[in-house]
């Protein structure tokens, strides 16, 4: 994948994130409403690659109203993600030569790496992961509208230890996809499906498009890297 086509996918899909995310303040106060409209807009514009540079611009000037209005990122974690795909976007476009460019969106592919080998060292050293608890109390407590038939899994312990391992596994293993094509493709492959999966069992949708709109990049990143070695 070349960078020109890995930036281009990665504005479609980053749009269609933003244009999910600007619908939620379509149930907000007025100038909220506002906001999600031009975000919305904005959105539209960027998937359809009309002057991408100042949509971007533009739509880092809506996230710092948010951040303002908000004293930080409205939704935690997807919200950050959302900011770092877009400003390093926004950095390759702004990028006085090609090796610069290289640079913002290599930094991106390396971010998109750590975020997933930071959660699952996360959960490694926190016992309450290794038993398998943790997972078990997401399941019972969820403060997302889960059905009762997800709540249930919270009474299979066994099940859940398997599942809090296998996701910590693949997590810190997650880095060593970097050094051949198929494998990485087979780990954005799972990658998409966990995110999915935390959609439709937890409500957890925001993850499931802004996570994915880095993927062209680092499909990118893996390729020049090893060409490099």
């Amino acid at each position: 994948m070349t960078l020109e086509l890995a930036v281009r996918w990665a504005e479609i899909i980053l749009g269609v994130a933003i244009f999910q995310q600007s619908l939620e303040l379509l149930r907000g106060l007025a100038w909220e409403k506002t906001l999600g409209l031009v975000r919305a807009g904005l959105a539209i514009l960027l998937m359809l690659g009309f002057q991408p540079l100042l949509i971007e611009l533009a739509l880092l000037g809506t996230a710092a109203v948010l951040i303002s209005r908000y004293r930080g990122p409205y939704n935690g974690g997807s919200d950050t993600m959302t900011l770092l795909v877009l400003l390093c976007l926004c950095l390759s476009h702004l990028a006085p030569t090609r090796y610069w460019q290289e640079i913002a969106l290599g930094y991106l592919a390396i971010q998109l790496t750590l975020s997933y080998f930071q959660s699952g060292w996360v959960k490694l050293v926190n016992a309450q992961w290794r038993s398998g608890e943790a997972l078990q109390q997401v399941f019972a407590l969820s403060a997302y509208p889960v059905s009762n038939a997800v709540r249930e899994w919270a009474q299979k312990p066994g099940l859940l230890w398997v599942m809090t391992w296998a996701v910590i596994a693949f997590e810190l293993l997650f880095p060593l996809a970097l050094l051949n094509q198929t494998m990485l493709f087979i780990a954005l492959f799972i990658a998409g499906l966990f995110h999915l999966a935390n959609a439709c069992l937890f409500g957890l949708n925001r993850f499931f498009w802004i996570w994915p709109a880095a993927y062209p990049v680092i499909i990118w990143f893996q390729q020049r890297m090893m060409e490099i070695m």
